[in-house]
């Protein structure tokens, strides 16, 4: 019987060493995509020279999430990040915190699409975004509590009518929030999502507002509200096309309700504080 030769394993050394600064700028592009803002900015860039220009693709910058390294009044979440990217990037003199949002806004060249501003957003910062940002499809306004100025601003300025791509918001209930659904209604044919957040009470005014101008919302999201059950009733049976509902801590309705679990029983989510719904609730929904 001819017995074959065993085949000689290569070592690394023969095939060649490959190394991860040779990967494809496409492949690198791909995967910084997915990393945080402070990854991008303090860690990966400094690597090597071919990391380096990887971050600078716009592509690593479609998604634009201020709240991953700032914090309600401009505290910052890594108490060292201000001087370190200071010293990364040989800043001079006094940290400025527009500076940095523009900074990184820039890198998108235009292209993000994801934004989350943070909750001490100025003037300045929103109306650079507005030019900046064309495309955006995912926005986060700063709440009012903490900018009281922003969704004025946006609703004097017509901001909305900047961002045609807009497909989901997530805002604070404001005296302007009726003039911005309005915006909304009439230059954002795209858009399905809206969430409220941080707000005590989302009344009547509000209720009428969204089904009067959203009138096609499929996902809609309450975050720390209050609302009446007559008034998520209003909504469930005004919004026809809605499939996505949640309301996470909130108050003012009965998460097992059998008038409001039946109105939800075509839904695909339908979340309320993430309490139990007993059995009973459930045989309703079916």
């Amino acid at each position: 019987m001819k017995v074959g030769r065993r085949r000689k394993r290569r070592t690394i050394g023969e095939m060649g060493e490959r190394k991860w600064e040779d990967l494809n700028q496409d492949c690198l592009m791909n995967i910084f995509r997915r990393l945080g803002m402070k990854s991008l900015l303090l860690d990966v860039l400094f690597v090597c020279k071919s990391w380096h220009k990887a971050t600078h693709d716009p592509g690593c910058w479609h998604r634009l999430d201020f709240s991953e390294i700032l914090t309600t009044y401009s505290y910052f979440k890594d108490a060292i990040f201000p001087s370190r990217f200071m010293n990364e990037y040989e800043v001079k003199g006094k940290f400025n915190i527009t500076g940095l949002i523009k900074c990184v806004v820039k890198r998108s060249d235009r292209s993000a699409t994801f934004l989350i501003l943070p909750d001490f957003c100025t003037r300045e910062i929103l109306l650079y975004v507005a030019d900046e940002c064309p495309h955006l499809k995912t926005l986060e306004l700063p709440y009012p509590v903490y900018a009281s100025e922003i969704p004025k601003l946006v609703s004097k300025l017509n901001l909305v009518s900047k961002w045609k791509n807009l497909e989901f918001l997530t805002i604070g209930i404001c005296f302007q929030f009726r003039e911005i659904l309005t915006q909304i209604n009439i230059h954002c044919k795209n858009f399905v999502g809206l969430t409220i957040k941080r707000n005590y009470i989302v009344g009547k005014d509000a209720v009428l507002a969204i089904i009067t101008l959203l009138p096609n919302i499929k996902h809609l999201s309450l975050w720390y509200c209050f609302m009446e059950k007559k008034n998520l009733v209003m909504i469930l049976q005004g919004c026809k096309e809605l499939v996505h509902f949640e309301a996470m801590h909130c108050t003012g309705f009965n998460e097992g309700d059998y008038e409001i679990l039946k109105l939800t029983s075509h839904m695909c989510t339908f979340k309320v504080r993430d309490f139990w719904i007993d059995d009973d609730a459930h045989e309703a929904r079916r």
